[in-house]
């Protein structure tokens, strides 16, 4: 168990956390939400021990481990993958180091074999002996192939190296555990193995996640940040969407029926309070109307965009068709095998498979960005592009202001009309003069939104979208792409987006070949056929290794 009692965090003079109670009990998964800078890191930060409060105390059950998802993957890099994951469990791996040193001295003496006793017993009371396979157990579950087992750190590509620090964290069963986004650079596969692994830990575990899909299946609480407190809901986050929203329907349900008595009260009282005869009854409303307190409705800290894509004109029947593009990387790996398809005008196609890379040279090739090897494709003389690049370093790159760089590619050449679309992805007048070359991850993504919806694109094809924005953003996105009356081509690490805005999936296999399926992405998921070409691929692989 873990407890925040009477905590508050000031940063300056502005309170983060103002005197928050909560408990945090075993055999719980708690969602943390919350809208971006209410202070979710900050508050894992603040159980982890890594910040201290301005006031309160966090109150840990004595003997228990937290452990912790570390966010510089950079840090172990001399350190082997192996390693690396056995450290998460700071005493067993201090043991194990100390009794290979004794047992590596070439003048072993008496009182070096009476404390290699002691850490022996030690070392086998915290199942020391299973440390390599449980850790070789976790590195294979999220995809980290043996052979990379006994790697450096350093050896490792970026989503290798998170894989590794999330194994780290689930390592040697911890009593408390504290996440924060351990889905991000993951494929499909380790995301659904860490909701199974999550599902059945027994201890805690505190999560923040922009992933509704994920947070829905693994949670069994919601702790929701605002306003520098938190309040707690049991279920999932549909759950506490849902809880929250009648929550403040019946507050205003039951103010509405107060303001109504109030107007009643008053309007006797006005009609009597000279009347003799009813002065008592007058006076006995006053008392009645002093009584009635209306309930007080604080809005919410969160702020939703409005994301509505309007295409300047109808698409026609013929939209995109793509034919045997082939591509191979730097290293001459085949990243595009053959890719063809026919895109229809009512499609809306998500891109899936654990090769980000080809999925985004694939898009890159369609915006005539960079050229395949060999095969074509074309657009339809109807259609008009807007293009959502997963690097978007170069568009901000230049010292425009937010208006001045947003004019640049409005049709219409008003500062008005382009201040709306801003207005609308909630940056208020005073931001437009901010230079785009120092906006956050978040803005600059809002910003490239913007850049769509003025566009009025018929064709809309997004690398990676919902990557640094908030849930709220996430889902005005979701629902601006489902109502978007043209055609969409997107690749997006967020279930919940896929699975509610595609009506057709396309592939990429790891060998560059594709699966074109005209299906949900839950059912593709399920799809026996898919599992089917997965395992044969895999099992390609194992031989080849062999």
């Amino acid at each position: 168990m873990i407890e925040a009692n009477n905590v508050t965090y000031r940063v300056g003079k502005k309170a983060l956390f103002e005197e928050v109670n909560i408990k945090f009990t075993e055999g719980n998964c708690y969602g943390l939400i919350g809208a971006n800078g209410a202070g979710k890191s900050t508050f894992l930060k603040i159980l982890s021990g890594e910040l201290e409060t301005t006031g309160g105390e966090i109150i840990l059950t004595p003997g228990q481990r937290i452990s912790v998802l570390e966010q510089d993957h950079f840090k172990y890099d001399e350190n082997t993958v192996t390693d690396t994951v056995i450290a998460g469990n700071a005493r067993l791996y201090e043991v194990m180091k100390e009794k290979d040193a004794i047992y590596a001295k070439p003048d072993f003496s008496d009182e070096d074999g009476i404390r290699a006793s002691e850490l022996e017993g030690e070392f086998a009371e915290m199942n020391g002996w299973e440390a390599e396979s449980d850790a070789a157990t976790l590195l294979n579950g999220l995809g980290i192939a043996t052979e990379l087992h006994t790697s450096l750190m350093k050896d490792l590509n970026g989503s290798e190296k998170v894989k590794v620090l999330l194994a780290r964290a689930l390592f040697g069963n911890p009593d408390i555990l504290l996440l924060d986004e351990p889905t991000n650079h993951l494929d499909i596969d380790a995301i659904e193995w860490l909701e199974e692994f999550l599902i059945n830990f027994e201890n805690t575990v505190i999560v923040v996640s922009h992933d509704r899909y994920f947070l829905n299946k693994v949670c069994t609480q919601t702790a929701d940040i605002d306003y520098g407190k938190i309040q707690l809901y049991a279920g999932n986050y549909d759950f506490w969407y849902e809880s929250s929203q009648l929550l403040i329907r019946q507050m205003k349900e039951a103010n509405k029926k107060k303001e109504e008595k109030i107007k009643e009260l008053q309007e006797f009282i006005s009609r009597f309070s000279a009347n003799a005869s009813k002065s008592k009854q007058a006076t006995s409303r006053k008392r009645a109307l002093e009584k009635i307190q209306l309930d007080t409705i604080k809005p919410s800290s969160r702020k939703y965009p409005y994301i509505d894509f309007r295409p300047d004109r109808e698409i026609g029947n013929e939209v995109l068709m793509v034919e045997d593009i082939c591509l191979k990387d730097e290293d001459g790996n085949m990243l595009l095998d053959h890719i063809s398809f026919t895109m229809g005008h009512e499609d809306k196609i998500a891109f899936v498979g654990a090769n980000e890379q080809a999925k985004t040279a694939l898009f890159k090739i369609l915006m005539g960005e960079i050229k395949p090897d060999s095969g074509s494709y074309k657009w339809g003389v109807t259609t008009s592009q807007a293009y959502f690049p997963k690097d978007n370093t170069k568009e901000f790159d230049n010292d425009y202001t937010i208006t001045e760089w947003l004019m640049g590619y409005s049709p219409v050449k008003d500062v008005t009309y382009v201040r709306g679309f801003l207005g609308r992805m909630l940056f208020p007048g005073e931001d437009g003069v901010k230079k785009v070359k120092v906006l956050s991850g978040g803005e600059k993504v809002r910003c490239l939104l913007s850049k769509m919806m003025i566009s009025g694109a018929n064709c809309l094809v997004f690398d990676e979208p919902t990557n640094h924005l908030d849930m709220e953003s996430i889902s005005s996105l979701n629902e601006g792409v489902i109502k978007f009356p043209g055609v969409v081509l997107f690749a997006c690490r967020d279930h919940q987006f896929t699975q509610t805005s595609a009506n057709r999936i396309i592939e990429i296999l790891p060998d560059g070949t594709m699966i074109d399926k005209i299906t949900t992405y839950d059912e593709y998921l399920a799809n026996d056929e898919m599992a089917r070409k997965r395992t044969v691929y895999q099992a390609q692989i194992e031989e080849d290794d062999n």
